[in-house]
């Protein structure tokens, strides 16, 4: 159950362009925040919180390190001009808050901070809800920002006529707006007119999250120096979700009417260009971020069991050729979350029904350690994997592109029920009711993504009526409180491990004990 509902807010073919060596000092800044749109949000722990609508102004220099920058309009002052939709949830006092800033990058124009962090176990979120949910982002305290940044959805990028007369919008731009307004709400006192920055002085530490889509763009935004705003560190902490290898193609100028970043490699389009490029693992883009001499932000990133499937994660361990696991870099840690599917549907037109797996509890547990992690320099659990094998000719796994010759696509190994063993493990991993994660068909976008939940017959009849071979759910627990038990027991073993919440924990509990698979047993 949600404690209120709002309405969702309105909501590629070049090579990425990678910047190496210079990080970006430059003379950017917010001009105008205007608020169109202010209302509550509710009572939480911390007090009253508010939503508030707007935009934000501000201008670049044509120097800036963003391809193109220097052909755009200038304004009076010779600055490049930009404008982008914002809007605000935040405490009404914002100093009841924990000091830290959660900028949330939208995923196609659609916020994402509601569904990974506020969402029900009984009714999952989608993409692009404002709803309240579980509340759990505001009574923990946090301020959370969300910036759009991304060409036909909400971002007003500069404009350019190339030598052909066509259209083109200079995209990198994307990047340095986020970045201006995350440190505009976290450090200044106005903008140039004397409106206020609603979060002044309240902001202690700024922390970025994405997912998919705008998890790439956090990666991308890290390799080009753009975590560098008037010589400080913009980003504290990043939570970056199922981005598997990718990374986000708009370091260039792009002919619209959509983002370069709209599209990815997909099995009917294998050798998509400029999401798996040269830079593959987490460990190759902090190398470069401290050859610049920055000091990179604390990272929790997180893949589900799909994403190995659908989108090359196994290149995010090992890179472009073979399959040595490489290390991970002392900043980051990287969770599998096994049965996990890359998106959570309500429902999907394929062919089995959508994967069901709720592994929001891992995200705010996950968050909670990374703000530990930034404010306390507590460190989170160490790296949590699932072990790998080869794809070998498998037309269900999404192959390696050609430009990659020698990378080799890896897949989480499963056990005889069809579940992917090691990772992070939910409750309902480890006393499974059926198959999580499995490969869907069509193998189209969305079901690529939403992966298979295929249930285990309830009694042997079933099942020999469906001539299924997986042992019956009435078999493996043969009463309610055995299962319960068995759910109780991981949960428990979870929270010990930092994985889950106490909350969340006896969420899952009462669920197992009303789940009518043993409508028949006493309970």
């Amino acid at each position: 159950m949600t404690r209120s509902r709002f309405t969702a807010m309105a909501v590629v073919t070049a090579t990425l362009m990678i910047g190496i060596g210079f990080p970006i000092f430059a003379n950017a800044k917010v001009t105008k925040l205007e608020i169109t749109s202010k209302q509550g949000y509710g009572t939480f722990r911390p007090g009253e919180f508010e939503f508030w609508e707007g935009r934000i102004f501000g201008e670049l220099q044509s120097t800036e390190k963003i391809p193109d920058i220097e052909k755009a309009p200038k304004n009076a002052d010779g600055m490049v001009d930009y404008s982008a939709k914002i809007s605000l949830i935040f405490p009404k006092n914002p100093k009841s808050g924990n000091g830290v800033l959660l900028v949330d990058i939208p995923n196609r124009g659609r916020p994402y901070a509601q569904a990974l962090y506020n969402s029900p176990r009984d009714e999952p979120f989608e993409a692009g809800t404002t709803e309240v949910g579980t509340g759990f982002l505001q009574d923990h305290g946090f301020a959370v920002a969300e910036v759009q940044w991304e060409l036909g959805k909400g971002a007003d990028l500069p404009m350019f006529l190339d030598s052909s007369g066509q259209k083109r919008f200079v995209e990198g731009v994307g990047f340095a707006i986020v970045r201006d307004a995350a440190d505009f709400l976290a450090h200044a006192t106005s903008d140039q007119s004397g409106t206020a920055n609603p979060l002044q002085g309240a902001v202690k530490w700024t922390l970025a999250s994405g997912k998919s889509q705008s998890g790439r763009y956090l990666k991308t935004f890290l390799l080009n120096g753009f975590n560098v705003a008037e010589g400080r560190r913009v980003f504290d902490g990043m939570h970056v979700f199922v981005s598997g290898a990718g990374m986000l193609p708009i370091m260039q100028s792009g002919t619209g009417p959509q983002s370069s970043a709209a599209e990815v490699p997909t099995f009917e389009n294998p050798e998509f260009r400029g999401v798996n490029e040269d830079v593959l693992t987490i460990g190759d883009i902090i190398e470069r971020v401290r050859a610049r001499g920055e000091n990179p932000p604390r990272m929790i990133l997180i893949n589900s069991t799909t994403d190995y499937f659908s989108l090359r994660a196994s290149l995010s361990r090992t890179g472009a050729e073979g399959t040595t696991e490489q290390p991970i870099t002392d900043n980051a840690r990287v969770y599998d979350i096994a049965g996990a599917s890359h998106i959570v549907l309500q429902k999907a037109n394929c062919e089995l029904p959508p994967a069901r797996l709720d592994w929001s509890p891992i995200s705010r547990a996950t968050l909670l350690h990374l703000e530990d992690w930034v404010a306390n320099g507590t460190e989170p659990p160490k790296s949590r994997l699932m072990p790998l094998e080869e794809a070998r000719n498998d037309p269900s796994v999404l192959r390696a592109p050609s430009h990659l010759p020698k990378a080799i696509i890896e897949i989480p190994k499963r056990d005889e029920d069809g579940n992917a063993v090691g990772g992070v493990r939910l409750p309902d991993m480890e006393a499974p009711l059926g198959a999580h994660a499995r490969q869907n068909r069509p193998l189209s976008f969305l079901c690529m993504l939403a992966g298979a939940y295929v249930a285990f017959p309830r009694t042997q009849a079933d099942a020999d009526a469906a001539h299924d071979g997986h042992r019956p759910v009435l078999e493996r627990y043969k009463t309610r409180n055995e299962y319960v038990n068995r759910i109780r027991t991981a949960a428990r073993q979870l929270e010990r491990d930092g994985f889950l919440l106490p909350d969340d924990s006896a969420i899952i509990i009462q669920s197992a004990a009303e789940n009518p698979l043993w409508r028949t047993s006493s309970p």
